[in-house]
């Protein structure tokens, strides 16, 4: 898979949550993406950094163009060094939360894209990444 580099946001305060929303807006709108795959890319980058504003306090969001089989699509990274998850298959479950919101969060992200992969560790972090081809 090639992979280039379009964007990178620091989330460290509520504002850069925006930031993120928007660079992944411009990101898939210059890439040609329609708008119900704009939307679900960045409803998911939304859920992610809010995550990380959250739990973590602080990570880092990278966008990458990808292009793999003759297919392009739009990855995000989302890392932080937080506290990790313990149980990442109760926590992508439809319900479950620790913050006391509906629980639809890492279970609807994985929904709304074509690939997510997860990986934490307890006490050193989270790293997500998602991808969106485009149709």
């Amino acid at each position: 898979m090639r992979q280039i580099a379009i964007n990178e946001v620091t989330i460290e305060r509520e504002e850069h949550l925006l930031r993120a929303r928007q660079a992944a807006r411009e990101a898939s709108s210059a890439m040609g993406f329609n708008l119900v795959d704009q939307t679900r890319l960045i409803t998911a980058v939304s859920e992610l950094t809010r995550n990380v504003y959250n739990y973590a306090g602080r990570g880092v969001v990278t966008l990458e163009k990808v292009e793999k089989n003759a297919r392009s699509g739009l990855m995000v990274t989302v890392t932080d060094r937080g506290p990790g998850i313990a149980d990442i298959e109760l926590a992508m479950t439809d319900g479950y939360s620790t913050g006391g919101g509906l629980g639809n969060g890492l279970g609807g992200c994985q929904r709304l894209v074509d690939e997510f992969d997860i990986r934490s560790k307890a006490g050193e972090g989270t790293v997500v990444k998602i991808v969106k081809w485009q149709s």
